[in-house]
């Protein structure tokens, strides 16, 4: 891969800051202050909270307590989202600290799957970077690796490591010099405004006259409506890591440097301010 190493770095340690405030109808023993936390873009919520989790424990009956959920402006948070996808289609045009409400009773049992323990997690990340591997490379990276290698890829996500993820991941960004790139590109989008998860497809970085594609070529052909303007007025915004890249930018140049550590681009379609 080409080493924009600034660039991985900037990724990875893109923060949130975030307000967490107890749902005004748990029943609690005295008065439940706010906790804030710095969140990690490239993080799962059920990751980091665990403090969040202590801090309003203390003010509870135990009794009261059963699995926690969050929820931002009443829209249930998909724990098994990376966070800053998470932020980018329900909140990125709002004011900073993100105000999550924290839930410990009336599990929203059709949005949101159960998280009992870390393990989930760590099953649901192997899951995307096995995905993604089987769309670049046929699966043929990941199944060399060691047990140990898939470890040290969790690890290094779980415990904030940079350079012990990196170490590994870096593999999974490799390609033969011949084929000037994956062969097929892990993408999701979201839209905000529809109820389909995400849209998901077959997409080669290159096209069959050797040119590179790019992310707005990804646009117009898995999501034409994100870039396409009405009335000669751009309706949205695509948003990667909370920033708009330019659509000339390379796909394959993308999914090297701005994947989440599952190895899948994470592209949110959101409308654009109008103010």
């Amino acid at each position: 891969m080409t080493d924009d190493k600034d660039v991985l770095r900037d990724v990875w340690f893109g923060r949130i800051p975030t307000c967490f405030t107890l749902y005004q109808d748990e029943i609690t023993e005295r008065e439940a202050e706010p906790y804030y936390l710095l969140l990690p873009r490239i993080s799962y919520l059920t990751l980091v909270t665990d403090k969040v989790k202590k801090h309003f424990q203390k003010v509870m009956r135990q009794e009261e307590v059963s699995e926690i959920w969050f929820e931002y402006e009443g829209t249930p948070l998909k724990w098994h989202y990376p966070i800053g996808l998470l932020f980018d289609l329900h909140a990125s045009n709002t004011a900073l600290p993100w105000s999550i409400t924290v839930h410990f009773k009336n599990f929203p049992e059709k949005d949101l799957l159960h998280c009992h323990s870390k393990d989930v997690i760590e099953a649901h990340f192997m899951a995307c970077i096995k995905e993604a591997d089987a769309l670049k490379h046929k699966s043929q990276v990941i199944n060399e690796m060691q047990k140990k290698d898939h470890k040290q890829l969790w690890m290094g996500l779980q415990n904030d490591k940079f350079e012990q993820f990196w170490a590994i991941n870096r593999k999974l960004m490799e390609y033969p010099p011949e084929d000037n790139g994956f062969r097929y590109i892990p993408f999701r989008i979201y839209q905000a405004t529809t109820e389909r998860p995400f849209i998901q497809k077959l997409f080669r970085p290159i096209a069959s006259g050797g040119q590179l594609h790019t992310l707005g070529d990804l646009l117009k052909d898995v999501c034409p409506s994100a870039i396409t303007a009405e009335d000669g007025e751009q309706k949205t915004q695509v948003m990667i890591h909370g920033i708009e890249p330019m659509l000339e930018t390379p796909i394959q140049w993308l999914s090297e440097h701005m994947s989440y550590p599952d190895n899948f681009l994470h592209i949110s379609i959101i409308p654009r301010p109008t103010d």
